[in-house]
């Protein structure tokens, strides 16, 4: 199996603890790197900053908002990416009018609960949608991601949902993707439906492959991280 890199794209407020269940898997066939946003507070940015870390071609896979900014490398420098995998992400901009401000409010409810509470508190209410309702009760997968959330900052929450509420339409990269592409979903994603992702792959002129993890909610790499690894593999080893 190739030895080209995969540089990994982790989600909102996420960081390596997301893909850490798949990484040792991942490792033993390839180097695997999960980058950071650090206080960006753009996609492009964000997406920059991967390119400027990254080498010269390179396998990518983002999840969530980090599936955002897989899209904005491959249309800063689609020459680069040799393999381009989508977790639990969108493809489109902030809706106009009232679908729009809606999104805007409930992000606000969170920033404000961060504000007021703290990140801890925020994240506890959180969660209840990322992970699939048979996880709930699942006290060290749930405490995982709270820690993971709570180890970064109020600004930088600000940053990164500012990122998200100022995201381009992202429709014309999908239609000139040529490489190899996974298109992954979580069965009970609550924030990034199975049908959502349909909808991307549609898009996508090089026939990705399209999985549902079963069982899995949002945060699939840490639900389901057996699936996601054979699903990866099977991506990784395609030409």
């Amino acid at each position: 199996m190739t030895q080209t890199t995969l540089i990994l794209v982790p989600g909102l407020m996420c960081d390596d603890t997301s893909w850490g269940p798949v990484l040792p898997a991942l490792s033993a066939h390839m180097p695997c790197r999960v980058v950071s946003h650090g206080n960006a507070d753009s996609l492009v940015t964000m997406a920059q900053q991967v390119l400027d870390n990254a080498p010269a071609q390179f396998n990518l896979a983002g999840h969530s908002m980090g599936g955002r900014v897989a899209l904005e490398v491959l249309r800063l420098a689609p020459e680069r990416v040799l393999r381009l995998g989508l977790l639990g992400t969108g493809f489109r901009p902030k809706e106009a009018g009232a679908a729009g401000e809606e999104e805007v409010r409930k992000r606000q409810v969170l920033l404000d609960i961060a504000h007021d509470q703290g990140i801890r508190q925020m994240a506890r209410t959180w969660v209840q949608n990322m992970v699939a309702p048979s996880r709930l009760n699942d006290t060290a997968l749930i405490e995982d991601i709270v820690q993971m959330f709570e180890r970064k900052s109020e600004d930088v929450f600000k940053r990164q949902i500012k990122a998200l509420l100022e995201r381009p339409d992202a429709s014309d990269v999908l239609t000139h993707v040529k490489v190899p592409t996974l298109v992954m979903a979580g069965e009970f994603d609550a924030w990034a439906s199975p049908q959502q992702h349909q909808h991307i792959a549609d898009l996508v002129p090089a026939s990705p492959t399209v999985d549902v993890v079963v069982g899995a909610g949002h945060m699939m790499m840490m639900e389901k991280p057996e699936a996601v690894t054979a699903s990866f593999l099977n991506w990784l080893a395609t030409r």
